[in-house]
């Protein structure tokens, strides 16, 4: 069995890193020990300025259960060089009629070498059309097809003689059957019996392995193919290889590749465009998709559909709302019928711009075209309705896919529920997300945890927190496993209640996270002291996913100061989280202006960076000082979002604050050096102004 090499083709070598510098003999010793402080003691400051990149293992973090409704599972293009035309329907397959009866009667795993021995005697063995048209015919059933190939095989010496093609045609059957490990058998087995290996047994055997996602073994193929038997790729390989190498993450790869097939005068397919544009859509690189346009004009290909479903795609990646609606509009104009994934990725891309009006033209042509539609872009548009807050419509989409006599939408799920319960959470009716969420249960559509997650957001913010806790308690009695996002949840929850009803969600949450009511109630006692509080901090936010870490001190500042814990806890926690990179970005330092942005904060951590901003300027030199101060809390566009503005400009006049509401810009808070001077020096005899 010869080993599959392990060098990459000449044209992907990169050059050697260089060698390690040699040791400079003058460079003076380290001092000793005694003298100063050992490494540990150096690093430990700096380790507790660390966070894992990764949560690290906890008996509590259940496995990922969050999925995205609207996002369809990874596809594999279809590449086909020719229809299949069925083996039963060629002219002379009527004396065979007989033979594929009597196997297609036979159980898939049966052995048919004796059926073969009864049809085909020692005499008179078949000839290689027969036994293509029978492989063809044993196409669906991949086991029926090593069985007749091995029988093949074991016939005389001389009887049959086996060729390249009867194995690239089981091939081509494994491949359809995602039997990666067969396929490599068979074909490891070839180079043993010295069967030649040819274009079409690599290119199957490279898209074999990367329809069953086994990205690095299409490598290693593709490698070999150059390597061991010097065969060139054709363009169903290119474009195969090129999916392969963007899969993997192998940008320079596949841009090395592309150039040097076009070299070659390859002329790059649909295929090999769409793989291209989802690549840089995924990196969110514009420039990149710009060359796809560019390489496709140059090319003389026109996109379809394929190709302008990808670049959609990309577009949205890159946060490019109005090239996506253009290249939409040039679809159309091209005579390109959209198909549900177009729809899904303009749905998304409209969704996530906030774009209403375009939200709406869009639908009111699915309803006119009568355009087609599936369950994630049934899915996907409830999602949008969530996000530019088109209730009425979102309604008439789910009453139509509950409506038995409308065969051509799908039946709603458990997404299309989940979707609806965030529209009526989103808009605060907790009567209609509780009602719709009880509907879901008794129609037997077991609800998942984002489900369970937003209705319990829901409740909270309408201060229900004992229906909240009687949701939460029926989904643990059947097998709910609370995840970050959930916690993260039940901790906004325990922000918003107060006296039994904190202690009620406490004990909850304690059944799940009991490290998270245990640093509760250490902010809670002041006698606790800063140190044990980051100890138990840092484990907490370790344990964690990176994207709930912040959310999670943004929760946790809102209890304490929500409950009246102690006042520096809210400041301690926050810079905490300061020093582990959490709120990094958010004070910017110019010239003429220092800016405070608090858009990813709560209101409770928003007012805290606030007054903590406010007492590092108080400790600046006057003449270090900007000519202003920008406070930047955001405007959502979202029909139901209530933002920081309201509850953040409370808080001014709250504490007298001399920002005012920029008139050119929503959202934003604007003061200057003359007018927050004297403010600051009256209250610089607060050690924190009061949240």
């Amino acid at each position: 069995m010869a080993p599959l090499p392990a060098a990459a083709p000449a044209f992907l070598f990169l050059s050697p890193p260089p060698g390690k510098l040699p040791a400079n003999p003058r460079r003076p010793k380290p001092p000793c020990a005694s003298s100063s402080p050992s490494l540990a003691e150096q690093l430990e400051p700096l380790s507790r300025r660390l966070l894992h990149g990764k949560p690290t293992p906890t008996e509590h973090a259940p496995d990922p259960t969050w999925v995205n409704p609207s996002k369809p599972k990874p596809n594999v293009l279809s590449l086909r060089r020719h229809r299949r035309r069925s083996p039963s329907s060629h002219p002379s397959s009527a004396p065979l009629q007989p033979l594929l009866r009597s196997i297609r009667a036979l159980p898939d795993h049966a052995d048919l070498a004796p059926t073969l021995h009864a049809f085909f005697p020692p005499a008179s063995p078949p000839s290689a059309s027969d036994a293509l048209l029978l492989l063809n015919y044993l196409h669906p059933s991949w086991r029926k097809s090593l069985s007749l190939l091995a029988w093949l095989r074991r016939l005389p010496a001389g009887a049959f003689p086996l060729d390249t093609i009867l194995f690239n045609v089981a091939l081509k059957s494994l491949r359809a059957a995602r039997q990666w490990p067969q396929a490599e058998r068979l074909a490891l087995d070839m180079v043993d019996s010295g069967v030649p290996l040819d274009n079409i047994t690599y290119s199957t055997l490279i898209t074999a392995a990367r329809r069953c996602r086994q990205f690095g073994k299409a490598v290693e193929w593709f490698e070999r193919m150059y390597a061991a038997d010097g065969v060139l790729p054709d363009e169903v390989t290119y474009s195969a290889i090129l999916d392969v190498y963007a899969q993997l993450g192998m940008k320079e790869e596949v841009l090395a590749l592309f150039d040097r097939a076009r070299g070659t005068g390859w002329k790059p397919d649909h295929v090999a465009f769409a793989v291209l544009a989802k690549m840089f859509g995924e990196a969110g690189d514009y420039d990149g998709i710009q060359f796809v346009f560019k390489e496709m004009r140059e090319v003389g290909v026109k996109p379809n559909i394929f190709v302008y479903n990808a670049l959609l795609e990309a577009l949205g990646k890159t946060g490019k709302p109005g090239l996506a609606r253009s290249l939409f509009d040039e679809m159309a104009a091209e005579g390109v019928e959209p198909n549900a994934r177009t729809l899904t990725a303009l749905a998304k891309i409209y969704g996530r711009a906030r774009w209403g009006r375009d939200a709406l033209q869009l639908w009111e042509q699915m309803r006119e075209k009568k355009l087609p539609v599936d369950s994630i872009l049934c899915n996907t548009l409830l999602s949008m309705c969530a996000d530019v807050g088109l209730v009425a419509e979102a309604e008439q989409l789910f009453s139509e896919m509950n409506d038995t006599d409308m065969a051509d939408v799908p039946k709603p799920d458990k997404w299309s529920y989940t979707a609806m319960i965030n529209i009526y959470g989103s808009s605060g009716d907790a009567d209609r997300a509780l009602q719709l969420f009880a509907e879901m249960v008794e129609g037997g559509i077991e609800p998942n945890i984002m489900s369970y997650t937003i209705v319990i957001q829901c409740l909270g913010k309408a201060g229900r927190i004992r229906d909240a806790v009687e949701v939460l308690e029926a989904g643990m009695a059947k097998g709910l496993r609370p995840d970050d996002r959930l916690c993260g949840c039940l901790l906004s929850v325990v922000a918003l209640s107060n006296g039994e009803e904190t202690e009620m969600m406490l004990g909850c949450l304690e059944k799940v996270r009991s490290d998270l009511v245990k640093l509760i109630r250490m902010l809670r006692d002041a006698k606790v002291g800063i140190d044990d509080l980051t100890v138990e901090l840092k484990r907490i936010l370790n344990a964690a996913a990176p994207e709930v870490r912040r959310p999670y001190c943004n929760c946790l500042i809102d209890i304490c100061c929500n409950h009246g814990y102690p006042l520096e806890r809210a400041v301690e926690l926050f810079r905490l989280a300061r020093v582990y990179g959490l709120y990094s970005k958010i004070q910017t330092r110019k010239d003429e202006e220092w800016s405070l942005d608090l858009r990813s904060l709560s209101v409770g951590a928003a007012k805290t960076a606030f007054d903590d901003w406010m007492k590092t300027i108080s400790e600046q030199k006057e003449e270090a000082l900007p000519q202003t101060f920008s406070v930047y809390t955001g405007s959502s566009t979202h029909k139901f979002a209530q933002g920081l503005a309201t509850a953040f400009a409370a808080h001014l006049e709250q504490v007298a604050a001399p920002f005012h509401a920029s008139e050119s810009q929503l959202g934003s808070f604007i003061s200057t050096r003359d007018d927050l001077l004297p403010w600051l020096q009256n209250n610089r005899s607060s050690p924190v102004v009061a949240v």
